[in-house]
This record gives structure tokens, C-alpha cells and sequence, in this order.
């Protein structure tokens, strides 16, 4: 896999952009390195890298994922995710262990929000026995970045929301001063309300939730 990982890096690396590497360096706090290439270019490159190499196989997935995610420039942790997204049918349970690190490993909402409802809203759907050991727990962590995944991965199962577990997580963490945590009630109550919003209004009138969280649960219902 040297060689497959090198090939992506040297696509990457004709591409770089120093004034958006910088740009984007800014926009995320000066927590990561960039190589400065757009979303919708670095999408392209990956795209074709895959469509000239091929998806890794499955018993070099996870090598391929953690070596992606230890290089520096945040642009590789998005290549991985776009390689997981592509993947993901090919996870089982004895993937979760490296998963969930990679929720708190680099762990800022560019890469929680992909995994959380993407990777791991498909895994707890798919493996639902999962949930008691990880997203139960996930919700009690100190980890902000846990909560958030605990709280986000049921955002796209509309009709298959396990409506007493979400607002179960959400009373967990109203109290959180975690702008993340709250964004993250306000976000997945925003999405739910799509499916069944007069039990959102309902919920936010019964419960005592942050301004925020309210503000953007309540976003699109009159």
C-alpha cells in the first residue's frame, strides 16, 4: 500500500495552493496543515485516483485509512473519508475499535460530521448491537467530539430515528457549553423536524434546551 498512498500524494502535491493552504489553515483555527486545494478539485483528483487505482481491498483498508490520517495536510484525512464513504459496505464490527478513534484522533467538526452520520450512522443501522457499546457510551464521555457523534449519527434515518434514544442523548448534553454539542442538538432536531415536526415542536417546548440549540432546532418550523 506505500506505493498506492504515494500515488495519491504526488496527485495531491501537484495541485498545492499556498495562499488557500493558508486561507484554510485560518479557517480552522490553526489546528492543521493544508496543501491548499479546493473541496470540489481535491473531490475530482480523488475521484480519478480511485478510478485509476481502485478502491483498497479490504485487507488493507485500515492501513490506507490510518496512514491517510496521520500525514499532516487535512486534505489527506478528507481523501480517507471519501475512501471510507466508498467502503463503508465492507466494515463489520470488529472494524469499530479503529473507527471510533478516528473520531477523536485530528477531531474537529470538518471530520466528526462525516463520520458521525455518514460511517457511523451506517454502522449502528447496520449492526445495531453495536450501539450499547459505543454511541451509549459516546453520549457520556467527557469527549465533546464523542457527544457529538452520539448525538449526530441518527441525523439522516428520518423515519427510522429511534426517537426515544435521540432525545434521550440530547437531555443528556442540554446543559453543555460545548458550542459544538449544542450546534449539534440544534442540527440533528433541525433535520428530525423534516420527518416529524410536531414532535420537535413539541420537545422544544417541554424541555429547557441553550438558545442556540432551540434557534436552530425551530430554524424552519413556523
Amino acid at each position: 500500500m506505500n506505493f498506492y498512498i504515494q500515488e495519491l500524494i504526488n496527485l495531491y502535491l501537484q495541485h498545492t495552493d499556498i495562499k488557500y493552504a493558508e486561507w484554510s489553515k485560518n479557517y480552522l483555527r490553526n489546528q492543521f496543515d493544508f496543501l491548499g486545494i479546493r473541496t470540489p478539485i481535491r473531490r475530482s483528483l480523488t475521484k480519478q485516483f480511485l478510478k485509476d487505482q481502485g478502491l483498497p481491498p479490504k485487507d488493507k483498508l485500515k492501513d490506507v485509512i490510518l496512514i491517510l490520517w496521520d500525514l499532516p495536510e487535512r486534505e489527506y484525512q478528507k481523501a480517507a473519508l471519501d475512501i471510507l464513504e466508498k467502503t463503508k459496505k465492507q466494515l463489520g464490527p470488529d472494524d469499530m475499535p479503529w473507527l471510533g478513534n478516528l473520531i477523536i484522533n485530528k477531531s474537529w467538526w470538518d471530520t466528526v460530521d462525516v463520520l458521525s452520520p455518514h460511517v457511523m450512522g451506517y454502522m449502528f443501522s447496520t449492526y445495531p448491537k453495536l450501539i450499547p457499546q459505543y454511541s451509549e457510551q459516546w453520549i457520556d464521555d467527557e469527549n465533546i467530539w464523542l457527544q457529538r457523534a452520539a448525538i449526530l449519527y441518527q441525523l439522516y434515518y428520518k423515519d427510522e430515528t429511534d426517537e426515544e434514544r435521540l432525545f434521550r442523548y440530547i437531555l443528556k448534553r442540554a446543559n453543555s457549553d460545548e458550542f459544538f454539542v449544542q450546534k449539534a442538538i440544534g442540527w440533528v432536531l433541525r433535520e428530525y423536524a423534516k420527518t416529524r415536526p410536531v414532535n420537535v415542536k413539541s420537545f422544544v417546548s417541554q424541555h429547557q434546551l441553550k438558545p442556540l440549540s432551540k434557534r436552530e432546532a425551530l430554524k424552519h418550523l413556523s
